[in-house]
């Protein structure tokens, strides 16, 4: 399936008196030009708004950082953790990398009084701004239901935003046979049209929030947005395996997303196909020299390799393509409305009005900053 601009399901909503339809011809460009878009796929539903919301929810969050180890009765089994509201009393505690199991015996304020060695166990030492992993709540057999613990839904936004574009051909080129031109009026909508569906993809790639504008993909991420050099990050500006198996791994952890599609631009997707350069072999007879991926395969999911010129070079998207979609708003997916002509030519405007809804923003990553060049 290829992108036509049109959602899956319609609300309805028709398009103004007069006006076509030119969401076949949408599909038809859009492989060729608008790789993302056509792997995005058209959505389930449309927009009721120019300024769009959904809600996103989460799961009550199972781990916590320890900012601090502090002595009660003698012993070092006060831990100052960075969220009190995540622990409660008979929860079974385990530090990042420790084989120690603890008990929370107590919760006041932000700090947790555990019983050390819990289970048999042997006592470890514990850093400061280690990681504590809750592995589950023991309950007690006959007690008292457990306090109530929420997560607010968020309510998340963006805009949509108009793409437009003027067709005007003379009345001699209306009447006059093209070479190679069937109906020239025809011939200009689908080159406006390229441009249209050319602007969309860029924009639902670097579009900045702004009333009339949509923010952009790149704009929405902050959990997993890696710069070479950060700490974590594998050392290196070239993208490789290891940075990008790193970052697919942080998203797993931090939202248990399926990353199915690594999204670059034309250097990187050359640094991608470099992978696999020193395993391939070619037999004596072999007359055609292969030199693609276009799947990535890793132990965090399958993913697709896609590529677009609109793409900022230096970077590279993960995404999960289940989690985002690209939303006309009802009866404003691309369409002609012929204009009234003031002199000897035909006059038109192509419209389309969309908007970007990417949920749990978490459940996708980029890198940046690498090299681009050379």
């Amino acid at each position: 399936m290829s992108f036509t601009g049109r959602a899956t399901y319609s609300s309805g909503i028709s398009l103004p008196e007069a006006a076509e339809d030119v969401s076949d011809i949408v599909g038809i460009i859009s492989p060729y030009e608008t790789s993302l878009l056509n792997a995005l796929d058209d959505p389930m539903r449309e927009a009721i708004s120019t300024h769009h919301e959904w809600l996103e929810d989460e799961l009550l969050p199972n781990k916590d950082v320890v900012l601090s180890i502090t002595t009660v009765d003698g012993i070092n089994r006060g831990l100052v953790v960075q969220h009190k509201d995540r622990f409660r009393v008979g929860d079974q505690l385990q530090i990042e990398g420790s084989e120690e199991l603890m008990l929370v015996e107590s919760v006041f304020e932000n700090c947790l009084t555990v019983q050390r060695g819990y289970a048999g166990t042997k006592i470890q030492q514990i850093q400061e701004n280690s990681t504590v992993n809750i592995i589950g709540n023991a309950a007690i057999e006959g007690g008292d239901k457990p306090q109530e613990r929420f997560i607010k839904r968020v309510r998340r936004n963006n805009y949509t935003q108009i793409f437009t574009a003027a067709v005007e051909v003379s009345g001699a080129d209306v009447a006059s046979s093209q070479l190679g031109i069937a109906d020239e009026m025809d011939y200009q909508k689908q080159e406006r049209l390229r441009g249209l569906i050319r602007d969309l993809e860029n924009s639902i790639i670097n579009g900045k929030f702004a009333e009339g504008k949509m923010m952009g993909i790149i704009q929405h991420l902050k959990t997993n947005f890696y710069t070479v050099g950060d700490t974590g990050l594998p050392a290196g500006n070239d993208l490789d395996e290891a940075k990008i198996n790193y970052v697919l791994r942080q998203i797993w952890e931090n939202s248990n997303g399926n990353v199915d599609l690594i999204v670059t631009g034309g250097y990187q997707k050359r640094m991608i196909n470099s992978f696999s350069a020193d395993s391939r072999s070619y037999g004596a007879n072999d007359t055609t020299f292969t030199d693609m991926i276009s799947i990535y395969e890793s132990d965090f999911g399958i993913c697709r390799i896609v590529t677009t010129q609109w793409m900022p070079q230096d970077a590279a998207l993960l995404l999960d393509s289940s989690r985002i979609s690209v939303l006309p708003l009802a009866g404003r997916s691309f369409y002609f409305k012929p204009l009234a002509s003031s002199g000897d030519y035909e006059y038109g405007e192509l419209i389309g009005e969309y908007t970007l809804e990417l949920r749990n923003e978490a459940a996708h990553g980029i890198i940046r900053g690498l090299r681009n060049s050379g």
